[in-house]
């Protein structure tokens, strides 16, 4: 372990497919020591993970940490948005937790939406129009599906509140997260008394709100390698994690490459976007953070280089080839029952070339949306801070540079959800805004790609076939 400067946090990403955690210097923000374990995720139309699998990854992860980790005075958990974790009387999961990116639930959403007054209406109360990614329309389509496991269901808590409670003995969740539940009203921070009762969701079963820089709780006696006592923080959502460890002020635009892909910025205004492309969601030290998700990004444009035998960096450029790459469905657009779709195939098409289409497909998705982002008096010479497992990657960073017309940031700082975490946990040790503490650490630092002409023809051209597709796309497949 490296010689420390100052007290050591450690920050923790339990994300789709694996858990992470750092153990971070307070005053340098260097890392000190780190793990990871894996998870497993079904495949098909569900998408489930065993919430025990977290707490098993997260022991792994912190016992790789060493000695480093005993030291820590706090510690902050990142979490994977939107999943549905059920608990019974004895705090164990009734049934494996359905995930952000199980869409089995879009009829249950389009119903919810109806229902209670529309998307106007919605976005007012929630911030949010709510897809089938949402908690409260996977609880929906557990009551229909499922009614034995809603009886036995003590408690309804989000991935990374399991964890945290497994830490603190204690339920609760923060604004971050909970923001993206659909059943949190963003006008008054609080519980949504009409959406729970029209859901049949007792507000007795989900956790007590923590306030930022509020203390969730404190490590109980177990096998961790924590000393009893260390203090736990509120944790929160990963793109809120993100956005902490990027230190992000207002009107900077973060695009996230991972298994979903993200587009957000920090916003002194409270979002309400009544076409939900945009979720009003907050951000995890009170202001908020207007984002959109797709379903299918880095995952998806592997699978397309797997299929045609490809490195994924072996791009060609010069195609007229469009490629949606909506492997899973797609949230943005709102086409949860799309499967992916090749059109302008010609006889010197190549390999690469069909590579470099799947690449545009899914970037045109997450740029469409930048705009509805950021705030109208953004300054849109802003670099766009490119992070996420695929901004390492050449063809995805040139991709961005080209059809955003943008300069992008390459920030080398890695693992920007468990660093936003360790920053929540030594905000609570120092009292500062965690975006400060990140700040100090110069997250972002990184190099500077220049702005090149935006490629208009190429957005151009796949939004028309976008628009000329969308009645095949929207067909659910069990209805054909």
């Amino acid at each position: 372990m490296s010689a420390a400067e100052g007290p050591l946090v450690v920050g923790v990403d339990t994300s789709t497919q694996s858990t992470k955690a750092l153990v971070v210097d307070v005053s340098t923000g260097q890392v000190v020591a780190s793990g990871q374990a894996a998870h497993t995720v079904t495949s098909g139309a569900g998408r489930e993970s065993d919430p025990r699998q977290w707490w098993d990854a997260l022991c792994e992860a912190l016992r790789q940490c060493g000695d480093a980790a005993h030291e820590a005075a706090a510690v902050s958990i990142g979490g994977q948005q939107h999943g549905l974790v059920t608990l019974d009387a004895h705090g164990e999961p009734v049934r494996p937790a359905l995930l952000w990116n199980d869409v089995r639930s879009a009829p249950q959403a389009r119903r919810l939406v109806e229902e209670l007054g529309g998307p106007d209406a919605w976005a007012e109360r929630t911030g949010s129009v709510p897809g089938a990614s949402f908690t409260v329309t996977k609880w929906a389509w557990l009551a229909e599906h499922e009614p034995d496991a809603v009886r036995a269901t003590r408690a309804v808590r989000l991935p990374h509140d399991y964890l945290t409670e497994r830490l603190t003995g204690l339920g609760t969740t923060d604004r971050g997260d909970v923001s993206g539940t659909g059943w949190w009203a963003s006008a008054t921070e609080s519980y949504d008394g009409e959406t729970l009762a029209h859901v049949g969701l007792d507000p007795a079963l989900l956790p007590r709100v923590v306030r930022p820089g509020e203390v969730a709780g404190t490590v109980r006696g177990h096998d961790l390698p924590f000393s009893k006592g260390t203090l736990v923080a509120p944790g929160t959502g990963d793109n809120a994690a993100a956005a902490l460890g990027l230190g992000l002020r207002p009107g900077t635009p973060v695009l996230s490459l991972g298994t979903s892909g993200t587009v957000y910025a920090v916003s002194k205004r409270r979002p309400t976007d009544p076409t939900g492309t945009v979720a009003g969601f907050a951000d995890a030290h009170g202001d908020w953070l207007p984002l959109a998700c797709t379903l299918n990004c880095t995952l998806a444009v592997d699978r397309i280089a797997a299929l045609l035998g490809l490195d994924r960096e072996a791009v060609e450029p010069g195609t007229s080839v469009t490629l949606l790459p909506y492997l899973d469905g797609e949230r943005t657009p709102n086409l949860p029952h799309a499967s992916g779709l090749l059109h302008g195939l010609r006889h010197d098409t190549t390999a690469g070339q069909v590579l470099q289409a799947a690449y545009d497909g899914a970037v045109h998705s997450l740029l469409g949306a930048l705009d509805l982002v950021l705030d109208e008096d953004a300054d849109r010479t802003t670099p766009l801070l490119l992070i996420g497992g695929g901004a390492r990657g050449t063809a995805w960073q040139e991709t961005v540079r080209r059809l955003s017309g943008r300069p992008v940031q390459i920030p080398e700082a890695k693992e920007l959800v468990a660093l936003g975490a360790a920053a929540q946990a030594a905000g609570l040790l120092t009292g500062e805004d965690p975006a400060a503490v990140a700040r100090r650490w110069n997250t972002t630092e990184g190099r500077v790609l220049d702005a090149v002409e935006r490629d208009v023809e190429a957005l151009d051209r796949i939004a028309g076939v976008l628009s000329d597709a969308s009645p095949l796309l929207e067909r659910d497949a069990d209805s054909l």
